[in-house]
């Protein structure tokens, strides 16, 4: 099912094809916006909406190919997919190994590209889920304080009571005190949990 917090950008020098691929999705239900251009598309800030992108492979200015590498150098998490005209094939599977999620050759069938919006916004809505718990994580490590979380790093770590202890120079019983604290303030039970925590805190 679309999600309306994801949204479909289509980015195509050919107008009567963002007209008509936004007809279609719009009517599946997805949130779709368009753009004549990769140039267009970052200019908007188009890049910092979750969802994924359909971009032509071959478009005046910057290409989809390019569009797609200038994406992955900003870190940007969008799945793409690549409209591609026959004989691009060899560029299509470039963008592939690039980590777009499928390119369709011009003309294509509607079924093909449904389905291939589907696995991208599928991927889109698992990372914004791992984002969100990532945040969460991080938010319940923020309310330690310095030496609660010097505590937390070094149980994660491995270390006992009594090492962490000499580390820090602090009494075995004060460790036990902070770690109470980290305990209560992360809402973990105990150490495994407090290490699936840091990691989900690291993203």
């Amino acid at each position: 099912m679309p999600r309306p917090d994801l949204t479909l950008a289509i980015v195509d020098d050919d107008e009567a094809v963002r007209d008509a691929l936004s007809a279609l999705f719009e009517a599946e239900g997805y949130p779709v916006a368009t753009y004549p251009s990769a140039g267009a598309f970052l200019a908007a800030g188009a890049d910092a909406i979750p969802g994924c992108v359909i971009a032509d492979i071959n478009m005046p200015g910057m290409t989809g190919l390019e569009l797609q590498a200038d994406l992955a150098r900003r870190g940007c998490p969008l799945p793409m997919i690549i409209l591609t005209g026959q004989g691009d094939v060899p560029k299509a599977v470039t963008a592939l190994k690039a980590g777009a999620v499928d390119f369709i050759e011009k003309p294509f069938t509607v079924d093909a590209l449904v389905r291939a919006v589907e696995t991208a916004m599928d991927r889109s809505g698992h990372t914004l889920r791992h984002q969100a718990r990532a945040e969460a994580a991080r938010g319940r490590l923020d309310s330690l304080s310095v030496r609660e979380r010097e505590v937390m790093d070094l149980l994660v770590a491995g270390h006992p009571n009594k090492v962490i202890a000499w580390k820090l120079g602090i009494s075995a019983r004060t460790v036990e005190n902070h770690r109470a604290k980290v305990m209560e303030k992360t809402g973990c039970d105990n150490v495994p949990a407090l290490i699936h925590l840091s990691l989900e805190a690291a993203g």
